[in-house]
């Protein structure tokens, strides 16, 4: 990269007039390592400069690829004013509408950063946006870009090179666009049956998460860090699962975080293997940890991105983390959007203004802020001496020698007119459809004669599925008295809420069927048989759509037409259950929230699934999978 007033050398070596008295400074040398070229520019940095890098919020394109230079739908700030006045350089992007748009944005974004005194170049960070829930709190649907299933629905799949294969894929996708950090994989455990963040995680199972994190953490980072990276922020240490009753942390009534069963070390151990596999950042999650106590010492009860204990002295000293904490989103300040609040999350230390947050967060041992742009707080805390500039040394020079690693400071531009060419190309949707199909898990298949695979050319009643895409199947008729088959897809279901922002996209709550659907469904059974696929965002009370349906399948991010794929034998359907399924919402209420269910609370256990035996597969012979567990 070289600014405005800059002059490149033949050897890469960049010049730039550094002290305003018209010489030209060496400013980089990139035959320097990753460390001596962060140390170098560290020394020259000014303090805003500094305390620009430790913060990261949300930025928006404009439209046709400009700069968006108005405060967005989410964002705060117009972009000159963050880049520029702020000296920002890490964004978490939301919306993009095409491929060509994003890389042109990202290069607009790139030259403007590039005026500043140093130049610093922009990281542009997502939330995942490969798969189906279009969600502005944890993910987006998939856009300009190829589709897949979700991380649950990876998981279900059980096969680590499909997931290193997609994380591949999604660098190469993001990449094309500017995108140079992940804002995950989500490694939480799924052990609490209602809470709403499963789909994004690997399910339950330590072990299983454990194989699925590395494969990933490789497809998209590659061996280490390097100009072919994108690196990863692995969250939310340490585990977000255990949240009490299955409420969220990212409202207040969901702020506490619990162990009845003991199993901290469980939800610990895939963090242990991203460390191992060379995550660049790691953010912390906003539960507070309730009567937990570690090596004999009891743990404040304060959110996590704010306790020392869990912070600097179970990952940095304990399990000897050097890279860079990114905290979760506003634990600082208030959100507001559209006349709706999201209250910062400092749960636990409430009584604290934004300057006290600030300190605690810090003495914590994170990094960078995220989702805040407030750094004029942090200069006045600075200039009062509450915090050193040695601090915001240490936090700046590990946020810079990892845009060192990723090339950002030799070039952070793309080519406009290739990432359409790159992104969502033919051949990556057709790898992420096909690991939709996959990623079916048939729980029944006929109590008597198995239904699955569907045989074609049958006269079909479809609900909740595309009747076009059903069309090319069968016979689509309007009553299930006139078929000989129906096929019904539903959601899992939720309690809806609406109080806070966000607080709509989050699926919490009650995981039993409303009883009209449930006789619904019934009714359709006693005519015809019934094929049911219930599309799990998290658990469900599968009890009395089991008793109805002759054939019954769930999904973790799967389309119609991949669906239909497997229910109709195109591609065999091999997925297994990521997460044990509840027997009654009693067994729920019930649970221990960090150990999951058991025994007799299960209907469906962790890795059941049933496959289509494909010597067999006229008949629809079910059988039993191999599995892991």
């Amino acid at each position: 990269m070289t600014a405005p007033d800059a002059r490149l050398t033949p050897d890469g070596t960049v010049y730039r007039d550094l002290n305003g008295n018209g010489e030209m400074d060496v400013y980089e040398d990139p035959r320097r390592t990753p460390e001596e070229r962060t140390d170098d520019l560290l020394g020259r940095l000014s303090l805003p400069e500094k305390i620009g890098l430790m913060f990261q919020t949300v930025i928006e394109a404009g439209p046709n690829g400009a700069l968006l230079e108005a405060p967005g739908k989410i964002s705060k700030s117009a972009t000159t004013e963050v880049v520029v006045d702020k000296h920002l350089t890490h964004f978490n992007v939301h919306g993009l509408s095409s491929a060509h748009d994003a890389a042109r944005w990202n290069n607009a974004l790139q030259r403007l950063a590039a005026s500043n005194p140093h130049g610093i170049p922009v990281t542009i960070s997502t939330d995942p946006r490969h798969a189906f829930v279009e969600n502005a709190g944890a993910s987006f649907a998939e856009g300009p870009f190829s589709k897949w299933p979700d991380a649950l629905g990876l998981a279900a799949l059980d096969d680590p090179d499909t997931t290193r294969r997609f994380a591949e894929i999604a660098r190469e996708e993001y990449r094309a666009v500017g995108i140079r950090s992940a804002l995950h994989p989500q490694i939480d455990l799924a052990t609490e049956p209602r809470w709403c963040r499963q789909l994004q995680t690997f399910g339950s199972d330590p072990s299983r998460v454990s194989v699925h994190t590395a494969a990933y953490l490789r497809g998209f980072q590659g061996a280490a860090l390097d100009a072919d990276s994108v690196s990863c922020v692995t969250k939310h240490f340490p585990g977000g699962g255990p949240q009490k009753d299955g409420e969220d942390a990212h409202f207040p009534y969901g702020r506490e975080q619990v162990y009845p069963g003991a199993a901290f070390d469980d939800h610990l151990a895939p963090f242990v293997t991203a460390i191992a596999n060379g995550t660049a950042g790691i953010m912390p999650y906003y539960g507070m940890p309730i009567g937990l106590t570690l090596d004999g010492e009891e743990i404040e009860e304060v959110g996590f991105g704010y306790n020392r204990q869990i912070v600097q002295g179970l990952l940095r000293e304990r399990l000897g983390y050097q890279g860079v904490v990114v905290t979760d989103w506003e634990l600082v300040n208030d959100n507001h959007v559209d006349n709706q609040v999201l209250p910062a999350r400092a749960w636990g230390v409430e009584h604290l203004d934004a300057s006290g947050r600030m300190r605690k967060i810090l003495d914590a041992g994170a990094d960078q802020f995220g989702g805040e742009e407030c750094v004029e707080l942090l200069a006045e805390l600075i200039e009062q001496g509450l915090v050193a500039k040695s601090r915001v040394d240490e936090s700046a020079r590990r946020i810079l020698l990892v845009k060192f690693q990723l090339g950002l400071f030799d070039d952070p531009f793309v080519d406009e007119l290739s990432a359409a060419a790159i992104v969502g190309d033919a051949e990556h949707r057709a790898e992420g459809e096909n690991a939709q199909a996959r990623s079916v898990v048939i729980l029944e298949n006929g109590n008597v004669s198995p239904v699955l695979p569907v045989r074609r050319d049958q006269r079909i009643f479809v609900q909740g599925i595309d009747h076009e895409v059903a069309a090319r199947y069968g016979e689509v008729v309007a009553t299930p008295a006139e078929a000989d088959v129906a096929l019904v897809r539903i959601a899992a279901p939720y309690e809806p809420r609406d109080d806070l922002f966000l607080e709509a996209y989050f699926h919490q709550g009650s995981l039993e069927f409303r009883p009209g659907l449930v006789y619904a469904l019934t009714s359709i059974a006693a005519e015809v048989p019934l094929i049911v696929d219930v599309q799990l965002d998290r658990a469900a009370v599968l009890t009395p759509i089991g008793r109805a349906a002759s054939g019954l399948t769930v999904t973790f991010g799967v389309s119609d037409e991949a669906l239909l794929r497997a229910w109709f034998g195109e591609v065999a359907p091999v997925g297994i259950l990521p997460i044990a399924l509840p027997r009654s919402m009693d067994a729920v209420r019930a649970v221990e929230s960090d150990a999951g269910l058991r025994g007799n609370a299960v209907l469906y256990p962790l890795g059941h699934g049933l496959r289509l035996d494909a010597g067999d597969n006229a008949s629809g012979r079910a059988v039993a999978p191999p599995t892991s567990l």
